[in-house]
């Protein structure tokens, strides 16, 4: 990693999710449940909620976010997510 960008790493994340909906059979307003891991919450939360509302403006799935010591490659975010699906 060259630079870390926490907003590029939010917008990939969720954009990613909302590819894999897709091919899945559901969409990103069928979401129910989203649960957020972040590996810094004082530092990242903000920008974090902020991108969160842009993305959700219109489907307010259940939240919980969480923070973490670590995730397994190096990023500062991660999504669990249950969606419908057709």
């Amino acid at each position: 990693m060259l630079e870390f960008d926490f907003e590029a790493q939010c917008r990939s994340v969720f954009d990613n999710v909302k590819v894999i909906l897709e091919e899945s059979g559901s969409s990103w307003s069928k979401l129910l449940d989203v649960t957020v891991f972040l590996v810094d919450m004082k530092r990242d939360f903000h920008t974090y909620n902020s991108i969160y509302a842009e993305y959700f403006k219109d489907n307010l799935p259940c939240r919980t976010t969480v923070e973490i010591s670590s995730l397994p490659t190096p990023i500062a975010i991660e999504l669990k997510c249950i969606a419908t699906i057709d």
